[in-house]
C-alpha cells in the first residue's frame, strides 16, 4: 500500500485506499492530486517525495472529503506547499466540522467526530488563482460532492476523484456516496464521452476508458431508485425507509453508516420527489414519503 506507480512520463499516482496523483514539474517539483486521510497518510506521501528527491510546490484537492484533504495540513507544515480547492470543498477544508455537521443534519456526536469524516483544518486558495502548467486542465465533476474535481495532466493521464466506484465495492456496499442525483448522472454521461491514456479514479480500478464504469455505476443508481420505489409503495417515514435499505442490502448499522448511506439516500428522495416519482406528504406531525 502507498506503492509509487508511473504511468507516463511526469505522472504519477499512489495507489492506497483513495489514490492520488502526483505530477512532475520541471526543476523536481510536484504537483500532488489529494493528500489522503491522515497526517500518518501525509507522512508516507512525504517519505516518497523524500525519497525522488522531488520537491512538493502545490496540492490540488479534487474535493473536502476527509480522505482527500486529511494529509493537507501536515504537508504544508513540513513542506510550505500551496493547497488549491474548488467553491465549497474550499470552505469544508478551512471548517471541517461542516462534513460531519452536513452528512448528520445537526451538531456531530462524537462518533462522527473521527478522521474519516473530520480531517484537520486546512487553508486552501481558490483553484481559480492557480496557474496550471501547460496542458493541465481541471473539469467538473459534480453529484458525489459539492464541487468536485478532476485533472488531466499535459501527459493526458484523467485523475477522476470519487465519480465512480469499482464494481467490487458496489456490489458489497450497494450505496455509494451521492450529494446530488441529478449532477451525479450528467457527471456519468460526461464521462463516458472522454477520451485519453488512463484514467485513474480514486476508489475504482486504472482503466483506458470510462465507459464500463460509468455504466455499472448508472445502474446502480437506478436500481437504488426502483428499490425506493418499491419502499414507498406505501407512505413511511425515512427512518423506516432507511431500515428497510439495510435490510434489503444486509448492511451492518453504525453511527457512521447511518450518517453516510442516510445522508445518501435523503439525496435520492429529494431526487425523486424533483422527478415527480415519490412525494411527501405530513400526518400526525410526520413527514412520509410514498410514491405518486
Amino acid at each position: 500500500m502507498f506503492e509509487l506507480i508511473q504511468v507516463a512520463e511526469n505522472t504519477f499516482y499512489i495507489d492506497c485506499p483513495a489514490k492520488m496523483g502526483i505530477y512532475r514539474l520541471p526543476n523536481d517539483k510536484i504537483i500532488l492530486i489529494d493528500s489522503g486521510n491522515d497526517k500518518d497518510a501525509g507522512r508516507k506521501i512525504l517519505k516518497i517525495i523524500n525519497a525522488n528527491n522531488w520537491i512538493l510546490e502545490t496540492i490540488i484537492n479534487t474535493h473536502s472529503n476527509a480522505d482527500h484533504i486529511g494529509g493537507n495540513k501536515f504537508l504544508a507544515d513540513r513542506t510550505g506547499c500551496k493547497i488549491y480547492s474548488k467553491g465549497l470543498e474550499k470552505a469544508f477544508c478551512e471548517f471541517p466540522i461542516l462534513e460531519p455537521s452536513f452528512l448528520f443534519g445537526g451538531f456531530p456526536n462524537k462518533y462522527l467526530r473521527h478522521k474519516f469524516l473530520l480531517a484537520e483544518q486546512s487553508f486552501p486558495e481558490d483553484i481559480m488563482k492557480l496557474m496550471l502548467p501547460q496542458g493541465m486542465e481541471i473539469f467538473p465533476l459534480k453529484g458525489h460532492f459539492f464541487d468536485m474535481i478532476g485533472i488531466k495532466t499535459p501527459d493526458d493521464v484523467y485523475f477522476m476523484a470519487d465519480c465512480v466506484s469499482s464494481e467490487s465495492i458496489l456490489s458489497k456496499y450497494h450505496i455509494s456516496f451521492i450529494y446530488n442525483v441529478s449532477e451525479y448522472l450528467k457527471t456519468l454521461d460526461i464521462i463516458e464521452t472522454f477520451h485519453g491514456k488512463i484514467f485513474i479514479p480514486a476508489h475504482a480500478e486504472v482503466a483506458d476508458t470510462m465507459k464500463p464504469l460509468a455504466e455499472i455505476n448508472r445502474l446502480k443508481v437506478f436500481e437504488i431508485i426502483k428499490t425506493i420505489k418499491n419502499i414507498c409503495e406505501k407512505p413511511f417515514i425515512f427512518e423506516e425507509i432507511l431500515k428497510k435499505i439495510f435490510e434489503k442490502y444486509n448492511l451492518t448499522m453504525d453511527v457512521t453508516q447511518y450518517a453516510l448511506v442516510g445522508s445518501t439516500i435523503k439525496s435520492y428522495l429529494s431526487y425523486m420527489v424533483d422527478n415527480n416519482i415519490i412525494s411527501i406528504e405530513i400526518q400526525n406531525n410526520r413527514l412520509l414519503w410514498k410514491l405518486l
